[in-house]
């Protein structure tokens, strides 16, 4: 699907424990980041997310547990799983996401490129659907 990219970070660990790399601004993570939060202790049956956003893009990392992503760019659907903390999904500007099936352990890091801004989410799905397919 264009606009989301599976990634595999690399680990830098050694028989002192393990070490994964994303770094801002380069191949790892093609931009700045901004902003950072993370989600955890989710209540089962939960599901973040759901809106698109039009500035802003996104990188996840599950750093413990897992979850289960969904992507939509407008016409295909994909269901992306992380549940390796090397493993990141790169997802651009514009892309409808749902976070969900989060394991009670389950941390998911996202950087963002750009600051909260609440007037950039597109959080109607049909009206994501009009503005996407323009």
């Amino acid at each position: 699907m264009k606009g989301i990219k599976l990634l595999e970070l690399p680990n830098l660990g050694d028989d002192r424990g393990q070490l994964i790399v994303a770094e801002g601004g380069n191949e790892s993570i093609p931009f700045d980041i901004k902003r950072v939060f993370y989600i955890y202790k989710t209540t089962e049956g939960t599901t973040r997310g759901k809106h698109a956003n039009k500035n802003s893009k996104f990188f996840f990392i599950n750093v413990n547990g897992s979850c289960k992503i969904k992507v939509d760019d407008g016409i295909t659907q994909e269901i992306i799983t992380l549940n390796q903390p090397q493993k990141a999904l790169y997802m651009d500007k514009m892309i409808w996401k749902e976070m969900y099936d989060f394991s009670e352990d389950a941390i998911l890091i996202v950087l963002s490129s750009e600051h909260y801004d609440g007037k950039e989410y597109i959080r109607d799905y049909d009206k994501y659907l009009e503005e996407v397919n323009r």
